[in-house]
């Protein structure tokens, strides 16, 4: 097993902004404890049952018709059950669409851990996650984004189209993040995207929240000597 190098996290104070977003700045759950994400069903639960009784990476997508939140979430439907429940470590994506978008958006990502939508946004803003894409020298895209720019938008472009319900799935300019938190109120690691290519990769997140278990998410294909 390869070895994981760790990222480095240091609490920051909300207002010292830096260039990269890989921080857990000033934030605190008891803000959003209590909002509501909606299911697949449009059932409200509140926020803080994802973390309450367990510890959470809990990641929050751009909108469900963003390519790399798509390629994203194609890796994230790779981390097999049984290592988080071996763990007990629970995986949540979060979007910002309506949550008839959720089963489609499952469907074609194969994603199957726990999903939910914060379609007025409230836990993004109360977080303080960004709402435009900034870009800096240093920064390191997603190793997680197989597609190219170009072909990445027109598939997103031919998803919004063929919907069954047109929209956008959510606000084009607010960007992600991802948290670990839990069990209660600890926030462990947060990390607000500074643009559609600032994913946290998710061996990262994994050993963060004690999940000993590195996955190949490489872009190359397998080759299997027999």
């Amino acid at each position: 097993m390869a070895e994981v190098k760790l990222p480095i996290t240091r609490q920051i104070e909300r207002e010292n902004t830096r260039e990269s977003g890989s921080f857990p700045i000033n934030v605190h759950l008891r803000d959003v404890d209590d909002c509501f994400i909606y299911d697949r069903h449009g059932t409200p639960i509140p926020f803080k049952s994802l973390y309450q009784d367990r510890k959470s990476i809990i990641i929050f997508v751009r909108n469900f018709l963003c390519y790399s939140c798509k390629d994203y979430v194609d890796d994230l439907s790779k981390v097999p059950k049984e290592v988080l429940e071996d763990a007990k470590v629970g995986l949540v994506v979060i979007g910002q669409s309506a949550h008839h978008h959720i089963q489609p958006f499952c469907s074609l990502t194969g994603y199957a851990h726990e999903i939910y939508v914060d379609p007025k946004r409230v836990i993004y803003h109360k977080l303080g996650m960004k709402r435009e894409e900034k870009f800096t020298v240093s920064a390191q895209p997603s190793p997680h984004v197989k597609s190219g720019i170009f072909m990445g938008q027109m598939k997103s472009i031919w998803r919004a189209m063929t919907s069954p319900v047109f929209d956008f799935q959510g606000d084009l300019h607010q960007q992600g993040g991802a948290v670990i938190a839990g069990p209660g109120s600890q926030l462990h690691f947060c990390h607000f995207d500074m643009n559609h290519l600032d994913h946290m990769p998710i061996n990262w997140l994994l050993q963060l929240a004690g999940v000993h278990h590195t996955l190949n998410f490489s872009k190359e294909p397998k080759v299997i000597h027999v």
